[in-house]
């Protein structure tokens, strides 16, 4: 077992992210997780994530723990995601991501690993 506290956690950079910070919470860096990561995404008002396009063939899982932020899909159907609402991305789905609100958004981020 191996327990993490906020204070253990660092920043990274997010590629194609802005206003935004992202700490790993467990990983293969961080706890030796071999099959996913887990982190925490925080998002100022307008921040968010560039469209991801459909070539990134890992499957992700957001968790939103406060605020709100709005996906929107290839198609443009846009789904607003508040606290405990979550959405599943299979492998090679792109969205765009981006905090509408005044208030900032936290989201928990579970993506799996490349075999």
């Amino acid at each position: 077992m191996i327990k993490r506290t906020l204070a253990d956690l660092k920043p990274y950079d997010a590629p194609n992210h802005f206003k935004m910070t992202a700490m790993r919470i467990h990983g293969k860096e961080e706890t030796g997780a071999e099959n996913f990561w887990v982190g925490i995404s925080t998002f100022l008002p307008g921040g968010g994530a560039e469209y991801a396009y459909e070539d990134n063939p890992l499957e992700k899982v957001y968790y939103m723990l406060e605020g709100e932020m709005t996906v929107t899909d290839k198609e443009g159907t846009k789904y607003v995601l508040q606290a405990g609402d979550s959405m599943s991305f299979p492998p090679n789905e792109g969205r765009h991501l981006i905090n509408e609100s005044n208030k900032a958004a936290s989201m928990l981020v579970i993506i799996n690993y490349p075999k």
